[in-house]
C-alpha cells in the first residue's frame, strides 16, 4: 500500500498497563503523545484526532464512520500487568480485530504492548499473539511507535520499505516528539480535571548484566539509556503550559538509579542524588503550581546496597514531590529459593531495610491527608521454585512489617504473565495452575490480616483526605480517588456530583479502599439517608436533626442531640447554610 497524502489521522487509545508505564484514565502514557508528535513533525497541518476506546465503545458506528474517513488510523494499547480499573476498560482482542476488519480506507497501524507481546487476558496466563492482526493492519509496530512512524514518513508512506521493529538508540527523537505531540492532551476526556501524564525518564534495566528477573521484559531493552534532565524538564514545562497539573515521573524500573554511576559495570550502580535533585528541582521550577508530582518504581536492592545515598534521594523526593506518593518496590518474593532461581533483586532482609528507610523519611503526614512517601510492595506468584512455603514466607514478611510498626501504602499481589523473551515464557502457566488454591487462600489472608489493619494505621478514623476526584456513581455509591501514582479508592455511601474535587472524612475500611463522607456536612440539606451514614448521627439523632431544621449553629445542634466526643471531631466540618 502506498498512500501519497495524509490530511487526517485518528488515534484510538486502547490504554496500556505495563511494569514501567500506565495509560488507563486518568493516566495518559507516552504512546499517543509520541505518535502525534511524529505526525506533526512530518506535517504540522495534519489534523490529528485522539479518542479513547471508551469513547469509541459508546457510539461505535459513529466512530467507525470517522475512522473510515481518515487517511491513517493508529490503534494503541496493551496490558501486560492486568489490574482492576475505575477510569476505563482496556481494549480487548475482539475490539482490535473488529476495528481492523471494519475499517478499510486508511493506513492502519497497531502499536503498544499488544503489538509487541500479544494479548494478556488475566494474571497467570501466557500472553497470546494474535496472528490475524498482521492481515488486518498494515503495520504491527513491535518497535517504538515514534521511530516507525518517522521511518514511514521518511519513506513517503511506502509501507513495504518500513521495518516495524525499529527502536530508538537515544532520546533525541523523543525530545522532539514529546514536545510536538504534547498538545494532544487537550483531547483527553480527563483534561482540565484529573489527567495524569506519565513522563519517561529512562528505559532498560541496570541488572541486564546479570540477566534481570525471570519474568520481566525490561532487561530485553538492554542496559539503561537515560533521558537527559533538560529533556524531561522541557516536556513537563510544555505540558504544564498546556494546562496539565498532575505528573508521574516513571517509565523506568528504578527512579533511584536514574543517571546512576557504574551502569554496565555493577549489578547495582551507585545512585546519583545530585542528578535526582537537579531533575526534581528543575521540574518544580518549570511547573511551580503543580498539583501532583509522584514517582513510580524503586528497586529495593538499590536502597539496600546504598542506604546513605538513598536516604538522601528520599529526602530530595519528599522535598519536591506532593504527598501521597508511593515507591513501588518489586520485592516479588520473600522465599530464598524463589529469589535465587528467578534471579530476583533483593533478599528479605534487604527488602525490609529498604522499607524501613522509606518509612524513616516518608511516613510523616502531608497536607493532603496521606503520608508523604510510602513503599508499595509487589509480590509475583507462579515463579520458578515456588512451593507452599513461599506463600507462608510472603505472609510472614508482611506480618513482620506490621509488627515493627512500619507502613506500606499498597500490596500488589499478582500471578505472573509469561511474556515472550523472558525466562518464564518457557515455563508457562504450570506452576500457577498447580498452586491456584494457595494463591487464593493467601491473597485473602493478606487482604484481611494486613491490608485492612494497615489502612487504619495510614488513615485513622475521621482523617481527612483532600482533593478527592469523584469519578463514578454506581448503585447509589460514589467512587473517587486523589490524583497520584497509586491513589486510594474512596467510596462514598451515596451518590455525589461526578467530576468534582472534594474533601472526604474517613469513616470505614475495606481491604483496599476506604469509606468516607464528603465535606462539608450540609446539615440542613442532606437527606435522612445521607445523614444516617454519619456514624454518630444514626437513628433517633437523625430524626431529631430533621425535625429541628434549619439548624443555625454548633450550639444549636448540641442542644438538639446532646454533646459527645464524635460531635466535637465533626463540628468544624459542618455547614449550616440553608
Amino acid at each position: 500500500m502506498n498512500v501519497k497524502n495524509i490530511e487526517k489521522v485518528i488515534i484510538v487509545d486502547g490504554y496500556n498497563d505495563e511494569p514501567a508505564g500506565l495509560g488507563v484514565p486518568p493516566y495518559l502514557d507516552v504512546y499517543a503523545r509520541y505518535a502525534a508528535g511524529a505526525i506533526w513533525i512530518y506535517d504540522d497541518k495534519i489534523r490529528v484526532y485522539y479518542y479513547t476506546i471508551d469513547e469509541v465503545r459508546k457510539d461505535f458506528i459513529k466512530y467507525l464512520q470517522l475512522m473510515n474517513k481518515a487517511d491513517m488510523l493508529i490503534v494503541l494499547g496493551g496490558v501486560s500487568v492486568p489490574g482492576k480499573y475505575l477510569g476505563g476498560t482496556p481494549i480487548t482482542k475482539d475490539e482490535v480485530l473488529k476495528i481492523g476488519f471494519l475499517v478499510s480506507k486508511p493506513i492502519k497501524i497497531l502499536g503498544g504492548p499488544l503489538a509487541r507481546y500479544g494479548f494478556c487476558g488475566e494474571g497467570g496466563k501466557r500472553a497470546r499473539e494474535i496472528s490475524e492482526v498482521n492481515d488486518l493492519y498494515h503495520l504491527v509496530v513491535k518497535g517504538d511507535i515514534e521511530v516507525v512512524l518517522t521511518s514511514l514518513f521518511t519513506e513517503n508512506l511506502d509501507i513495504d520499505k518500513v521495518d516495524s521493529n525499529l527502536t530508538r538508540s537515544d532520546y533525541e527523537l523523543v525530545r522532539e516528539v514529546s514536545i510536538r505531540g504534547a498538545r494532544i492532551v487537550k483531547e483527553h476526556p480527563n483534561y482540565g480535571w484529573n489527567l495524569i501524564c506519565e513522563i519517561e525518564t529512562y528505559r532498560g534495566c541496570p541488572r541486564f548484566i546479570v540477566g534481570g528477573c525471570s519474568f520481566c521484559v525490561e532487561p530485553l531493552w538492554g542496559l539503561p539509556i537515560f533521558r537527559p534532565i533538560e529533556h524531561i524538564v522541557e516536556e513537563v514545562s510544555t505540558l504544564y503550559n498546556l494546562g496539565v497539573r498532575h505528573f508521574r515521573i516513571g517509565r523506568q524500573p528504578d527512579i533511584y538509579s536514574y543517571l546512576a554511576e557504574g551502569v554496565g559495570e555493577r549489578e547495582f550502580p551507585r545512585p546519583n542524588p545530585e542528578a535526582i535533585k537537579k531533575l526534581f528541582k528543575g521540574i518544580r521550577d518549570a511547573a511551580p503550581y503543580i498539583d501532583t508530582l509522584h514517582i513510580d518504581n524503586v528497586n529495593p536492592g538499590t536502597i539496600a546496597n546504598y542506604p546513605d545515598e538513598c536516604r538522601e534521594i528520599t529526602k530530595i523526593i519528599v522535598q519536591y514531590h506532593t504527598p501521597g506518593d508511593v515507591a513501588a518496590m518489586g520485592i516479588e518474593s520473600a522465599d530464598p529459593n524463589v529469589i535465587k532461581l528467578n534471579n530476583l533483586k533483593v533478599d528479605p532482609e534487604g527488602a525490609f531495610k529498604a522499607i524501613k528507610i522509606i518509612n524513616e523519611i516518608g511516613a510523616k503526614r502531608g497536607w493532603n491527608g496521606l503520608p508523604e512517601l510510602l513503599p508499595g510492595i509487589n509480590f509475583v506468584y507462579g515463579l520458578i521454585g515456588e512451593r507452599e512455603e513461599t506463600y507462608r514466607l510472603n505472609f510472614e514478611f508482611m506480618k513482620r512489617i506490621m509488627d515493627e510498626g512500619l507502613l506500606v501504602r499498597r500490596i500488589n499481589i499478582r500471578q505472573c504473565i509469561p511474556l515472550p523473551g523472558t525466562k518464564m515464557w518457557n515455563i508457562g502457566e504450570k506452576i500457577i495452575r498447580k498452586h491456584k488454591h494457595y494463591f487464593k487462600f493467601y491473597k485473602e489472608k493478606i487482604r484481611r490480616e494486613i491490608d485492612r489493619p494497615m489502612l487504619k494505621k495510614i488513615l485513622p478514623p475521621y482523617s481527612i483526605l483532600k482533593n478527592v476526584f469523584i469519578e463514578e456513581n454506581y448503585k447509589n455509591l460514589a467512587y473517587g480517588r486523589q490524583a497520584g501514582s497509586y491513589p486510594l479508592l474512596v467510596v462514598i455511601p451515596f451518590n455525589h456530583h461526578p467530576r468534582k474535587s472534594i474533601d472526604v472524612m474517613i469513616i470505614g475500611y475495606g481491604y483496599r479502599s476506604v469509606l468516607g463522607i464528603p465535606l462539608p456536612i450540609e446539615i440542613n440539606k442532606w437527606t435522612r439517608k445521607q445523614l444516617n451514614k454519619i456514624p454518630c448521627f444514626k437513628g433517633k439523632k437523625v430524626s431529631q436533626l430533621i425535625n429541628h431544621r434549619p439548624i443555625s449553629s454548633v450550639e444549636n445542634l448540641k442542644k438538639i442531640i446532646g454533646e459527645f466526643n464524635q460531635l466535637n471531631v465533626l463540628e468544624k466540618h459542618i455547614d449550616f447554610s440553608i
